[in-house]
Formats: structure tokens, C-alpha cells, sequence
């Protein structure tokens, strides 16, 4: 019978990422949440609200409502630059990506990290993001992954 030896071999650097990322946002722009509970991203924005982080809805079908205490937005650019969002979690399909990208760049000055949530991923997007100086998370969830470092 044969055993594997597992070592510690440290930290990836998307570890290494993630564990900056949890200890320097304080406000989220999520696109694409809704009012529905039963939704994933609205557990992930309960969640993010409980570790005290901001989490600002954009949703154009809800906006100028109130979920989790915060008012709702039709878009990025819609959102005060007083809210200073330092990273949009996107909650929608890899098509929509690339739009919201670009608003996010167009848009929000204290940018600093586009999050796309588990399964999606979008090289084109990602790397025009990387290129202006952003991190780029792809398929994950902050929800699961901010824990290991918080």
C-alpha cells in the first residue's frame, strides 16, 4: 500500500491575492443581486455585510429599492464616488462580463479588484482589467475563500 506525503508547499500567489483582497476591500458593488433569499448571491452579500464589509446592489431591475439596508443601482456609474467601491463581485454570466469591465474602469476611481464568482471566467475582460492595474479573481467565491484569511 502505497501513501502520499502531503507537505506544506505555502501559498499560491491567487492565495496570496485573496488574502489582500479580504484584508484591504471595505465596499462591494455586487451586480447582479436580487431581492431573492434563496439566490447564492444574496447569502454571499449577507455574509460580506456580517464581516463588515459595505456591499453596494446593482441591479437594474430593483433599482431605487433598498436591499440589505443599501440602496439598489441601476449600474456602476450610477453609484457616488463618495461610496469609494474597491471591488465589483460579478453575479452574472461570462457574456455580460466584458460590459461590466468596462463600466467598472470607466467608472469607479478607488477600483482596485474585479471579482468573477464561481464558473465564470472571461480572458479578454480579465486581462484589460490586469492591464490597468487590477486583481482579477476568476471562479471563486469570496463567501468561501475570505474566511481562510479574515
Amino acid at each position: 500500500m502505497q501513501f502520499a506525503i502531503l507537505r506544506d508547499i505555502g501559498s499560491t500567489p491567487m492565495d496570496d491575492d485573496i488574502a489582500r483582497v479580504a484584508r484591504e476591500t471595505r465596499c462591494i458593488a455586487m451586480v447582479g443581486l436580487s431581492p431573492n433569499e434563496l439566490r447564492p448571491a444574496w447569502g454571499v452579500a449577507r455574509f460580506l455585510k456580517s464581516q463588515g464589509f459595505r456591499v453596494i446592489p446593482v441591479n437594474p431591475h430593483h433599482a431605487g429599492t433598498y436591499l440589505l439596508d443599501e440602496l439598489v443601482y441601476p449600474d456602476l456609474a450610477s453609484i457616488p464616488d463618495e461610496a469609494q467601491v474597491d471591488m465589483v463581485d460579478i453575479f452574472r454570466r461570462a457574456e455580460a462580463v466584458p460590459a461590466i469591465v468596462d463600466e467598472s474602469l470607466a467608472s469607479l476611481r478607488h477600483l482596485r479588484t474585479i471579482w468573477l464568482q464561481l464558473g465564470i471566467h472571461h480572458f479578454a475582460a480579465a486581462e484589460r482589467a490586469r492591464a490597468r492595474g487590477l486583481t482579477v479573481i476568476e471562479d471563486r467565491c469570496p463567501k468561501i475563500e475570505f474566511p481562510r484569511f479574515l
